[in-house]
């Protein structure tokens, strides 16, 4: 993540010293990369998909124009007839958007219509995951940016596919992750890079949810879902290699994230949220060694995808992050990140806290330290309700007209989310461990490798791995003192004291 604030590093490193300090982060200014549109002429967009989540986008977008800003939405396409009542759908959101229903060329359930139009210069892609990819690399290779609603894809080869398509084509491509607004993230990492909290070791999220209803079957189904009102084989997307063949199914359209094929439930949908940021904060993206855990526990709902699950990520930087959820009880793990010298504990979008380690030549007892106290440091970014969504969309078309790449989740963070999630749902489903190679891509099944790798440092007393941007002493926090006592360590060969004195 870029820092685009109008806050210097050297203001933050001033105020977060103390208790209290609050950043002023309202602002995000764009260096001159040279403009395709210029600020007053219009950005027209498409919405692929406009259902649930799409709605929100609409709405920033018809607030912009209102506001006066050169922003309008000329294109939508879905597969459903929509229902007007539920508030989604192809009719429905046409009609929001002040579009002629009756214009096939604009209002279509093929969004290749609206690909191919020239007058469209963005596209929103909202659909099921299954389909992100194949609408992303064809939007771009047709000249249009994409803001694209997380996860970035449904794998980890289209992942990669599309950051490739990102860097030939120069679009600008955003992924909808709203929390990336925040600049709490980027404060921390320059606490980190600053070796202020020693060598990374571990970081943990959390994303926990309880409803009676039962994870995403909050979406309604209606009488109106049918095949007369959906496109089943568009929706699919079987012609283009996206789902296998199935007959139709209200609720495997309308409740997608609970099913392998369209998506990848709380993995994809949820932990995405939260490991998008925690890796920009850290100054991690794509692991190493990534396993995955968890099972269907209560949600005996005919559901594919589990209800509690938790994802371990091993990084080559020598550190670790757990993302954990459960769907039945919302009781938060907490958002964390753990140093040799201290601890950063987040307290929402908003602040986070560095409390300081104080170590001893013993452990410290299970239980002992809460993570209370340290230092606050904090920032007025309005975030909550949908502001960040609105920050988000602000930068995003900053990036537009002055063609900077660096929006706030470019394509390759969203690359390495999707790379660690999807490596946990595969690790879920097929019972193994995987290693991920981050120069080709590659995905493997772990080994012994990892572990070997590891003790060979120790054995040859090595140096530890740094994570991205270190700014400090390559040891600063990074090293135990070994008590006098290690001096009688070694192998005695022949009987002889490795420590006995010539």
């Amino acid at each position: 993540m870029t820092d685009k604030r109008s806050v210097t590093r050297r203001e933050f490193l001033q105020t977060s010293g103390a208790t209290g300090a609050v950043v002023a982060a309202s602002t995000f200014a764009h260096p001159a990369i040279g403009a395709v549109k210029g600020a007053n002429e219009r950005l027209n967009f498409a919405i692929l998909g406009p259902g649930g989540r799409a709605q929100a986008h609409i709405g920033h977008l018809l607030d912009m124009k209102k506001e006066g800003k050169p922003v309008d939405i000329i294109g939508v396409a879905d597969v459903w007839d929509g229902n007007k009542k539920v508030g989604r759908g192809l009719y429905p959101s046409a009609e929001r958007c002040g579009l002629d229903a009756n214009d096939k060329t604009k209002v279509t359930k093929d969004y290749r219509k609206l690909i191919e139009n020239k007058d469209i210069d963005a596209v929103v892609i909202a659909t099921p995951d299954h389909w992100h990819a194949t609408m992303a690399i064809q939007a771009m290779e047709a000249g249009k940016d994409v803001y694209c609603e997380k996860p970035m894809c449904h794998t980890i080869d289209e992942a990669r596919r599309i950051t490739e398509t990102q860097a030939k084509t120069k679009q600008i491509m955003t992924v909808g992750v709203q929390s990336t607004a925040s600049p709490i993230w980027k404060m921390a990492n320059d606490v980190i890079t600053s070796g202020k909290i020693g060598h990374v070791m571990q970081a943990q999220t959390s994303y926990y949810r309880n409803s009676n209803v039962g994870q995403w079957r909050y979406y309604q189904l209606t009488e109106d879902m049918n095949p007369k009102t959906v496109d089943w084989k568009m929706f699919l997307g079987t012609e283009f290699g996206l789902a296998p063949d199935q007959p139709f199914n209200r609720a495997r359209y309308a409740q997608w994230r609970c099913y392998w094929d369209f998506g990848g439930g709380m993995y994809t949908d949820l932990f995405v949220h939260q490991l998008t940021h925690l890796i920009q904060a850290v100054g991690v993206r794509f692991p190493k060694r990534v396993v995955g855990a968890g099972g269907l526990y209560l949600e005996y709902d005919g559901r594919d995808v589990p209800d509690v699950a938790t994802v371990v990520a091993d990084y080559d930087e020598g550190c670790q992050v757990i993302i954990s959820a459960t769907m039945c009880n919302d009781v938060q793990l907490g958002e964390v990140i753990r140093g040799k010298n201290a601890t950063i504990k987040f307290e929402g979008e908003k602040a986070f806290r560095v409390i300081p380690q104080s170590t001893g030549n013993a452990p410290a007892k299970p239980g002992e330290n809460k993570g209370d106290g340290g230092e606050l440091v904090s920032t007025n970014f309005n975030s909550g309700g949908d502001r960040d969504t609105r920050a988000l969309w602000e930068h995003f078309i900053g990036c537009i007209r002055s063609r900077n790449p660096e929006t706030l989740c470019p394509a390759e963070t969203g690359y390495a989310a999707i790379a660690t999630v999807n490596l946990g749902v595969d690790s879920y489903r097929y019972g193994k461990a995987y290693y991920f190679d981050k120069a080709t891509g590659k995905v493997s099944e772990a080994d012994q490798a990892w572990s070997k790798r590891w003790e060979q440092v120790s054995h040859e007393r090595g140096k530890p791995n740094q994570i991205q941007g270190w700014k400090a002493d390559p040891l600063e926090g990074s090293t135990v003192k070994a008590p006098a006592y290690q001096a009688l360590e070694g192998d005695w060969i022949d009987g002889k004291d490795p420590a006995a004195k010539a």
